[in-house]
């Protein structure tokens, strides 16, 4: 691995790290994943789902209310303790989508919140392949700002140009999996520019900026808000989403 490499190995292990000191307004501002999407993701049948990269506990909710046993894994000790804090009676399980603490084939089901393009996937795949029964079913799941909306897109490149929708695209979880399916769900949050900006203050290359650059991208988000012609003047507005979901049923082998 060449040392350009590495640094982006560093950075992504950053920022993927950088949740658990702001994780009060993580659990607070992070919009929640419609049912529906977790539905088509899992199935009617009850299973046993691993929540991976579970933070705060906002997926782990939405599984354990559609009638799942969820089981939460989390690397973050600060996100750990705002799940259990968020949902008494659960603890997460300290580890990752590459160290999962579970016997082989203990579960039935294993999601991914926002979390997925953090995996190191050839190692991923093949432990969550190990912790799921044959039959199980393995899917990642995104919120996705929808930047077919003018000022949403406007604001993307305001605050994280760098960015892309791309890194939730899927093509195969491995060879003891099944070729993916995808579906896509529509949803708004309802904000004001405070709780835009706290949004934006969740995201991890807000945490890991520089104070001259937090200070900026919170100045250009209060100006787009102030200027633009589909939100200048208004109190409160809805921020479009665009969940996007892929379900992949582990294989024998």
């Amino acid at each position: 691995m060449d040392a350009r490499a590495d640094d982006r190995v560093n950075d992504r292990d950053v920022q993927r790290l950088s949740f658990g000191g702001a994780a009060d307004l993580y659990d607070s501002i992070r919009p929640s994943y419609p049912p529906e999407a977790v539905a088509w993701a899992l199935g009617p049948a009850r299973r046993r789902v691993v929540d991976l990269g579970a933070g705060t506990g906002l997926l782990t909710r939405v599984i354990a209310r559609l009638g799942h046993d969820a089981v939460p894994v989390e690397p973050d000790p600060g996100m750990r303790a705002r799940l259990a804090a968020a949902i008494p009676g659960s603890t997460a399980l300290d580890g990752s989508a590459e160290r999962i603490p579970l016997p082989p084939g203990s579960a039935t089901g294993a999601m991914a919140g926002q979390s997925y393009h953090w995996f190191d996937r050839e190692a991923a795949h093949a432990e969550i392949a190990r912790v799921l029964a044959p039959g199980g079913v393995f899917a990642p799941i995104w919120n996705i700002r929808d930047g077919s909306v003018a000022w949403v897109r406007e604001l993307w490149q305001v605050i994280s140009p760098d960015e892309l929708p791309e890194r939730s695209e899927v093509d195969d979880f491995g060879p003891l999996f099944a070729p993916p399916e995808r579906a896509e769900f529509r949803h708004v949050t309802r904000h004001t520019v405070d709780s835009l900006v706290a949004l934006v203050k969740s995201r991890s290359y807000y945490l890991t900026a520089s104070p001259e650059r937090r200070a900026e991208v919170e100045r250009a988000t209060r100006d787009l808000v102030a200027t633009h012609p589909d939100l200048r003047g208004r109190e409160s507005f809805d921020l479009p989403y665009v969940t996007r979901v892929y379900r992949a049923t582990r294989v024998t082998g």
